[in-house]
């Protein structure tokens, strides 16, 4: 019987191992090797660690676990869990079955692409989702946005910060009222509703964008808002409670609805920054060490 069992080896799980560790605590870090920001160039807003390829930010942390004796990190997928009476049972891909006290899932969220030529295969790479990790690398470049409604006009908004000539792209009717398209127009955000075909790239970076009217725009960077969906189906099948955005809602130090279990990082949070995926995973486990001790005590 584990302490602890932490699904998924980002920033999130990362920091709460390196935490229960610390405390003495017996934990299982399974890590499935499929990092959300894997395409990016750097992990950015991290203080002392701007910059920093993911893969090696992972490096460091697995490194610095090391040095404690009872944390151990399995790099295998978590194929189910079932709630028991004393916690958690883990079934992992490989059909072995490992009970913990306390679960933290903190697997992070899947972006939902959309199903656009190009749109995939230049995700990292001119084509992002978040300005506060790559609006400074792309500043004053010709910025599409991609999006539509409330959600797409103020996501433009604010990429007028960042990017030079916006032009916000809804691929469709934009679900915007005069008074919206006026506020865009004020602000020096065109609006184009054409249908998108497909994405161009050139030299393994977006080149333009490419629409039904046969028209293109010339692009450098494009940024989307299309909403994510939590990247692990355990946290839906234990019947979590899920915001509007559709990812779980916490509360306190990251506890769900579910005792004993805890969801920390990406898929918990409104703001997805690393640093505070990272600590997100050291409320949770501040959270779990305390409701360990409380048990234990007699």
């Amino acid at each position: 019987m584990y302490d602890a069992i932490i699904v998924g080896g980002g920033p999130a799980g990362l920091n709460a191992a390196l935490v229960l560790g610390r405390c003495r605590r017996r934990v299982l870090l399974c890590d499935d090797g499929t990092p959300r920001n894997a395409v990016s160039r750097g992990v950015s807003g991290f203080i002392t660690r701007d910059g920093i390829l993911p893969g090696e930010l992972r490096s460091i942390g697995r490194a610095e676990i090391g040095k404690y004796p009872s944390v151990e990190i399995r790099d295998m997928p978590v194929a189910d869990v079932e709630i028991t009476p004393d916690g958690f049972e883990v079934v992992m891909n490989d059909g072995i079955r490992e009970l913990a006290r306390k679960l933290l899932l903190a697997t992070g969220v899947d972006d939902n692409l959309p199903d656009i030529p190009g749109f995939r295969e230049l995700y990292g790479h001119g084509v992002y989702n978040c300005p506060y990790c790559d609006g400074w690398e792309e500043r004053d470049r010709l910025f599409a946005i991609y999006g539509r409604g409330d959600k797409g006009k103020n996501f433009a908004l604010q990429l007028t910060l960042w990017g030079k000539d916006p032009v916000l792209c809804t691929d469709g009717a934009s679900e915007l009222s005069e008074t919206d398209l006026a506020q865009l127009e004020r602000n020096g955000v065109t609006v184009r509703e054409d249908r998108i075909t497909h994405l161009e790239a050139k030299n393994d970076t977006l080149a333009a964008v490419h629409f039904e009217n046969d028209s293109c725009l010339p692009r450098d960077a494009l940024f989307f808002i299309t909403g994510a969906k939590p990247s692990c189906a355990i946290a839906t099948k234990l019947n979590c409670h899920l915001t509007e955005k559709g990812v779980v809602r916490t509360v306190g130090n990251e506890q769900t609805n579910i005792p004993g279990l805890f969801v920390a990082g990406d898929a918990s949070q409104g703001v997805q920054f690393a640093i505070l995926a990272a600590a997100e995973g050291a409320l949770a486990a501040f959270q779990i060490n305390s409701e360990l001790i409380a048990e234990d005590l007699i």
